[in-house]
């Protein structure tokens, strides 16, 4: 399988999704490596920014749900690295 390193950016609009997102992504906690959350107040939306690490599969499974929620927009940015995790990594 193999891996690559990604960044996706949610934002929520409102509130009323709020709980269905973070039961999205502590059930896609296995990939997700950073997350910075950033409340709008003034605006009324929340950001919420992952670091990923996962198959593309693993990660179109977390974007996809989210992007169907009511007043979530998602953007995935997948970076060039990949990783095999079939291959030896191991130099001796």
């Amino acid at each position: 399988m193999e891996k690559r390193i990604g960044i996706v950016a949610i934002l929520i609009q409102g509130r009323e999704s709020v709980g269905q997102v973070n039961q999205i992504l502590s059930s896609h906690n296995h990939i997700i490596q950073g997350r910075l959350g950033m409340p709008f107040r003034d605006k009324g939306v929340q950001v919420i920014s992952l670091v990923v690490e996962g198959s593309t599969d693993q990660i179109g499974a977390l974007t996809g749900p989210l992007g169907r929620l009511k007043g979530v927009q998602v953007k995935s940015v997948l970076t060039g690295y990949r990783e095999d995790s079939n291959e030896n990594t191991d130099p001796s």
